[in-house]
């Protein structure tokens, strides 16, 4: 990138700057560059801005007809250098820096789709194979006419087969681009909704209501609480402003913005401090960025941020793709990539493809040998050279007819149809499936890295836990066996009016929340998340309306939340409470309890008998007992991790009180606030410490709030985790609130480790991969962190799926396999890059999409199933008929091959893949990438029945069973309408493609099936009887009907036996141990057994904390003896014998804080053993 610092050189740009020198300023946050433009107003003169009326009302009538250089605003003294030439053409402010939208994603026409839909492996096998289908049977019925006993033609129907799969593969690409296309435009749809709306700008001297597509750059913006930043820019002016960049950024705390010459006077102070601390490792880095250190306030405004509080103006720097939240979504617009069941289906088709290639040669030789052989039985060598190539020409079409049937038409089919009925059935779960593969996908997920706030949490703060005075506590949700503590929704009840009244004041009074609506227009608080909690808990206990409680007393004074003193106070003057002639000047005080409690010289008392005729608030002096129990309370709170405020309040006689001076001059800013003496009419300094000094203050209690779990997501972790799916929380939220969600959910578990993410990103990669299975907590982590993580397990063999909301979420939800967002909470750049939205933002929407993801893959892999046992009979009976037959015929006509192999296998694509999941599907693990696509319980199947179906068709066509010669048109009807029978029957059996025997399971909770299996009998006894010549079959009585239907019903109890067949016993074929393992595998439940088993890639190892602890004794001891420093053995992990631990006394893992102490090899000897 060219220097930012020097002039550009377009000769029509009339502006000091181009939009990516005033991104420059915003990526990353660059202060000096600022200082170098000039400062607010150099950008401002460089931008033909005015900071106090605006851009003119209607910009496009603005007319600019000199250029000014970055010289020029540099300079103390502003002029503008005329243009010598073509000051006429210059171009005008849209046309430089564009509008505030972002180009339209280059969304694919319905065409395109299809085209990319045609484009599979399988779908341009189909295509040849129907080509040359095609071509041979129109090339068979013109030529070759034939003739039936009668001596009557026999319609030239050969071409059907051909024409009948393009028809099927037109389905398939209609299907699934339609599917893609509407799915695409409601993603647009749902966008819409929230991206138009309106904010506050300056034109023309005027505060105007402007569309967020018209913002301009050198707009007047004004922001206020609850408002979402539409456009970069840099802070004019305003009062307390913050905004929280965490959906931005990925910083947690709330950053305050400040005018650029006061951010840039502190820089320079922390620089000449750190100047003598030029060696140290942080302050190179520092240098070498050259940027404003998070910590610290800044003058930026990002596109993005939510201002939490405080009010101001800005000038908009950057819009549209320069702005840094349009820039975040044009890097997310990359195309996706191919899904795990979309990789095995394309090594299937090309091995179907190659297979069904090898049994047309074989057949071809064979046919053409028997064929020549032939010639030596006198009276059989054809006279001309047309006979013999209309001979060769049939054997062709019967190899033709080979490779056609090997293909399985359906399966494309199925997958569509799968992924369409689910997705459609998903929307109903509250999962908006954008991208279709990402369905099937998820059914594999093995890990998912969720974020915690509003996620895993509700993302709205609340008081849980609180104890007033000394004596009343209550708690959300308290037990009966506790006495001692109140039910939170009896706290109304149990309390004292005077003290409620006096906790509403207090909580209305001391805060800068207000009421507003939020995305769905219900009225709700606004502003800082503790004081929102605050107001909501006075509500629930009765109180009157904020408004009219704020309002009751006039504001003398305010002291605004500071970071150095952390408390806030307002000081109201109000009746005295016994002589009403008169005024106090009560001080309501809130912060952190534990630095309010040593300011606190008095407590509430809450002796009934104090009352029964007052209504005043009674207090006592705080004795050393209660300040140990309020001690006690405050760690209680915070080991649970809640955020615990205290609450007082002190009464004045007098304001300003009298006070010394003697402190005045060692005030600082922040504590100090200027009022007017009564008495004097002078400005006095009023410090803070004022309001505290000699423990002055009266305790009104303690508080602990929190962000309370989502209703339903332990029941979600714990399905997810018996699904064999590991659970990470990441989350930007120090290591205490991580752990303690962590174990409330149920994701953080004995053996499992906590890590923060600056500690994890810095680990060598072989240590990485060996904490991986047992990481799963990331506290402190930034978006980078996140996607380490996500690569690392995607690099071991994971399928990672991964939740998010905020803009920073971006390329993480990218990257993943699958990518979650939230309909509700997510930003609009985490919405593009994901797959699956969750329309709830709730945790336990993801337990559906695993259930429908792993019903699509049972969906394909049971059409599968039942398509390859189609397939491979099929196939067999041509290749034994055609070489058996002296006419060289297949038992099985190309016509009847079409019925069997397309329209039956499109009908039971449709009844397979509609059967809904249930929770059973969640009682197993989930299949790794490497897991082959046919399992060997289904092959095992596939075999069986191909056996059973081929060994009853050749008896029933080469044995004297039945009394009819196998060239019977009788006999070939019957051995047709057994052959179909099979499949239908086979099509219940292939329901299931474990070893659990109940076939029937659920059954009638799939209407499509039921209505398809009558379908398909109905169309089977209608082919029989009125098919004729066509289908080259005749009517046959009830014997033969029967013959039909009860050797298609044996199929069921043969599919029983096969089941019953030990997997085990064919151990022996399996020569590779890791072959054997993919195959034949392992007992599903034993590999379910959270939270002692951890997951990475296809390994699943226990962590058996006993033995851990024996060994780790065991080496101390060794240690102890060597008087060498202690170090851990490398094979922590090879010493684990069995996949069952106890959770109950399983180790806490060592603290990798100190990576130091601590290293774990994967690849030792031990543990490959």
């Amino acid at each position: 990138m060219t220097d930012p610092t020097l002039q550009h050189t377009d000769e029509s740009n009339p502006f000091a700057f181009t939009p990516i020198q005033l991104a420059t300023l915003m990526d990353p946050k660059n202060l000096p560059l600022l200082h170098d433009f000039g400062g607010l107003a150099g950008v401002a003169r460089g931008l033909y801005a005015n900071l106090q009326s605006g851009l003119p009302s209607n910009p496009e009538t603005e007319h600019i007809t000199q250029r000014i250089f970055l010289d020029d605003i540099r300079s103390k003294e502003y002029t503008t250098q005329q243009q010598q030439q073509n000051t006429t053409n210059l171009a005008s402010r849209s046309s430089i820096f564009g509008y505030n939208v972002l180009p339209p994603v280059k969304s694919k026409n319905i065409f395109e789709l299809m085209w990319m839909a045609f484009k599979d492996k399988t779908l341009i096998l189909l295509t040849v194979a129907a080509a040359v289908s095609l071509a041979v049977g129109l090339y068979e019925d013109i030529a070759q006419p034939e003739y039936d006993a009668q001596g009557n033609k026999i319609p030239g129907v050969k071409w059907v087969e051909g024409v009948a799969i393009i028809v099927a593969v037109v389905i398939v690409v209609l299907v699934g681009s339609v599917n893609d296309f509407q799915k695409e435009k409601q993603f647009r749809k749902l966008n819409a909704k929230k991206e138009d709306r309106t904010v506050k700008a300056t034109r023309d001297n005027t505060i105007a209501l402007i569309s967020i597509h018209d913002i301009l750059v050198g707009d007047i913006l004004h922001l206020e609480p609850g408002d979402i930043v539409a456009a970069d820019g840099i802070f004019i002016e305003g009062h307390n402003l913050k905004c929280d960049e965490s959906a931005a950024t990925g910083e947690s705390d709330a950053v305050r913005k400040q005018p650029w010459e006061v951010c840039w006077r502190l820089s320079q102070i922390n620089n000449h401090i750190t100047q003598q601390h030029k060696d140290s490792a942080l302050q190179q880095l520092d240098e070498k960025k050259n940027t404003v250190s998070k910590s610290t306030s800044d003058p930026f405004i990002l596109s993005g941020a939510k201002v939490t509080e405080g009010v101001c103006t800005y000038l908009v720097t950057g819009v549209g793709i320069h702005s840094y939240n349009g820039r975040t979504m044009m890097a997310l617009r990359t195309e996706s990539q191919t899904t795990p069941l979309q990789e095995k289906l394309n090594g299937l088709a090309e091995m179907i493809a190659k297979l069904g290639s090898a049994a047309g040669l074989i057949m071809l030789i064979a046919v053409l040998i028997r064929y020549f052989v032939g010639w030596k039985t006198p009276g059989m060598m054809p006279t001309s050279a047309t006979h013999i190539v209309a001979d060769v020409m049939n054997i062709l079409i019967v190899v033709v007819t080979i490779v056609v049937v090997a293909v399985p038409e359906g399966l494309p089919l199925a997958v569509t149809l799968a992924l369409a009925y689910a997705t459609q059935r998903m929307l109903k779960d509250n999962n908006l499936v954008r991208v279709l593969a990402a369905c099937e996908t998820m059914g594999n997920a093995t890990t998912v890295c969720s974020d915690k706030t509003g996620t895993l949490t509700q993302n709205k703060m609340s008081v849980v836990a609180g104890t007033f005075g000394a004596s009343l506590r209550f708690l959300k949700d308290a037990p009966d066996s506790r006495k001692d503590l109140i039910d939170l929704t009896k706290v109304k009840d149990k309390t004292p009016s005077p003290i409620l009244d006096l906790l509403h004041d207090t909580i209305a009074i001391n805060s800068t929340a207000f009421e507003g609506k939020d995305e769905n227009g219900l009225k709700c608080f606004v502003g800082n998340k503790t004081e929102t909690a605050l107001l909501n808990f006075a509500q629930d206990t009765g109180a009157p309306d904020y408004e009219s409680v704020r309002s009751k007393y006039p504001v003398e004074q305010l002291y605004p939340f500071s970071s150095s003193r952390k408390a806030m106070a307002t000081i109201v003057r109000m009746p005295h409470p016994t002589h009403p002639d008169q005024f106090i000047y009560r001080a309501h005080v809130k912060g952190a309890s534990e630095i309010l409690m040593r300011h606190c010289g008095k407590i509430l008392s809450l002796k009934s008998s104090a009352y029964q005729d007052s209504s005043m608030v009674a207090t006592r002096t705080l004795s050393g007992e209660d300040r140990n129990r309020m001690d006690r309370i405050i760690q209680s709170y915070a080991s649970r991790s809640l955020r615990t405020i205290g609450m007082a309040y002190r009464d004045f006689e007098q304001w300003p009180p009298y006070m010394s001076n003697q402190d005045d001059n060692n005030n600082n800013d922040d504590d100090v606030m200027n009022v007017t003496s009564p008495t004097t009419g002078e400005e006095v300094e009023v410090p803070f410490d004022t309001l505290v000094d000699d423990k002055g203050l009266v305790l009104i209690g303690i508080v602990g709030i929190e962000d309370p779990l989502r209703p339903g997501v332990k029941e979600a972790v714990k399905a997810c985790q018996q699904a064999g799916v590991f659970i990470r929380m990441v989350t930007g939220d120090n290591m205490m609130t991580a752990k303690s969600i962590a174990k409330q959910c149920g994701i953080y578990t004995s053996g499992g480790i906590v890590m923060e993410g600056p500690v994890f990103r810095n680990l060598p990669a072989s240590e990485m991969d060996a904490i991986l299975p047992r990481l799963q907590v990331l506290a402190r982590s930034s978006p980078e962190d996140k996607q380490i993580l996500v690569s690392r397990l995607q690099e071991l063999g994971d399928i990672v799926a991964v939740t998010g909301d905020g803009t920073n979420d971006g390329p993480a939800l990218k990257m993943a396999d699958v990518g979650f967002s939230m309909g509700i909470a997510g930003t609009e750049v985490a919405k593009e890059a994901s797959s699956i939205i969750l329309m709830d933002d709730n945790f336990s929407s993801i337990v559906k999409a695993i259930m429908w993801g792993r019903c699509v893959n049972d969906s394909v892999k049971k059409f599968l199933e039942f398509q390859l046992t189609v397939n491979i009979t099929a196939v067999v009976l041509t290749f034994i008929s055609a070489v058996a037959s002296t006419k060289q015929k297949s038992v099985l006509t190309a016509v009847q091959l079409l019925w069997v192999n397309l329209i039956m296998d499109t009908f039971a694509a449709l009844a397979l893949a509609t059967d809904p999941p249930t929770e059973e599907l969640l009682h197993r693990a989930p299949e790794p990438r490497s897991s082959p696509l046919i399992t060997f319980k289904m092959w095992k199947m596939i075999i069986g029945q191909a056996i059973f179906q081929i060994t009853v068709t050749l008896v029933l066509l080469y044995s004297d069973i039945l009394p009819f010669d196998s060239e019977s048109e009788i006999l070939q009807t019957i051995v047709f309408n057994t052959f179909v029978f099979c499949q239908i029957f086979n099509e219940i059996n292939c329901r299931r493609i474990d070893s659990n025997l109940n076939i029937f399971s659920n059954i009638w909770a799939n209407k499509f099936f039921m209505f398809i299996f009558v379908l398909c009998v109905f169309l089977q006894c209608i082919i029989v009887n009125f098919g004729g010549a066509a289908f080259q079959v005749t009517q046959v009585d009830g014997v033969a009907w029967a013959i039909s239907l009860v050797i298609g019903l044996v199929s069921l109890p043969v599919g029983v036996l096969i089941r019953l067949i030990p997997d085990k016993l064919f151990s022996f074929m399996f020569f590779n141990p890791v072959t054997r393992q993919r195959y034949l595998g392992t007992d599903n439940k034993a590999v379910l057994a959270p939270p002692s088993v951890y997951v990475t890639g296809n390994d699943r190892v226990a962590w058996n904390g006993n033995q851990q602890q024996q060994q780790q004794q065991q080496q101390q001891q060794q240690q102890e003896m060597s008087g060498s420093k202690a170090h851990m053995s490398s094979d922590k992990l090879s010493q684990v014998s069995s996949i069952h631990s106890d959770p109950a006394i399983a180790a806490t893992p060592p603290d990798y804080e100190d990576r130091a102490s601590i290293t774990i090899d994967m690849d030792s000897p031990d543990l490959k053993k």
